[in-house]
């Protein structure tokens, strides 16, 4: 009983965890929306239903060891399920999520954050997501189906879909983010509260506006580059206008 509650529980962390990073990828690529209160609340609800749906898990899970009552056992399956469904949906949100930030033209300079390139974070937390949302999905599609007798196993009850869709994929995940230091890839400044602070530029001069902060113009021939032109990255649709008439 105890192991099946560590297993659902241990990879609530990394769930967790892509779930900051692809704020956190929002607010550096639209910092007007991702800034917005409604858009921090929203996540803040995820992270707390989550919580709620561990302790359903447990509650659910300790319960049906306890009782011989058929109508409990249904209701504690019942609760597991919604939990297990919940929690797959939670490890899958972070890719519509980036796809949703790529796909919409960005109105401001990209606010660099981190170590690394921009696409190598896109890259990393892609990656683990589908990992993640590979295993959430399989513990929830084989909750759904029908108990079976213990003389006849599915394929699904088999030692090795046990040990890779729960631990295999979960330390493959690990083991990117230590690798690959998402520590400091994914590093922001401390108390950043608002659009500019990720690149700094919240804190730029009096009528120097955000996204020039630290820029020369862009007919300069001195200035510091900007992450979209080092790396060819699409550049925010108003510079493209601006470019041009400098020309």
């Amino acid at each position: 009983m105890a192991a099946q509650i560590l297993v659902s529980a241990g990879v609530i962390i990394l769930f967790i965890i892509n779930l900051i990073f692809a704020q956190r990828i929002i607010r550096a690529a639209h910092p007007n929306f991702g800034w917005q209160k409604t858009v921090s609340v929203a996540f803040k609800v995820v992270d707390g239903l989550i919580v709620v749906m561990l302790a359903i898990v447990i509650t659910g899970t300790v319960q049906s060891y306890y009782t011989l009552n058929p109508d409990i056992k249904r209701v504690d399956r019942d609760l597991q399920m919604t939990a297990g469904t919940y929690l797959m949906f939670v490890s899958f949100l972070p890719i519509p999520l980036v796809v949703f930030t790529l796909i919409v033209p960005r109105k401001t300079r990209l606010e660099k954050f981190g170590s690394g390139r921009w696409r190598s974070k896109i890259t990393i937390l892609l990656v683990s997501a589908v990992l993640l949302c590979l295993g959430a999905s399989f513990r929830a599609g084989t909750s759904y189906r029908n108990p079976r007798p213990r003389t006849s196993p599915a394929w699904y009850h088999a030692k090795w879909c046990f040990y890779f869709f729960n631990f295999v994929i979960e330390t493959v995940v690990v083991y990117l983010y230590l690798l690959l230091r998402v520590d400091r890839r994914f590093h922001i400044p401390n108390g950043s509260k608002g659009p500019g602070d990720y690149s700094g530029d919240a804190h730029s001069e009096p009528g120097v506006p955000a996204t020039r902060h630290s820029r020369f113009s862009m007919g300069s021939t001195h200035r510091v580059l900007t992450e979209e032109e080092v790396f060819d990255d699409e550049m925010p649709i108003g510079d493209e206008k601006s470019t041009e008439g400098q020309v």
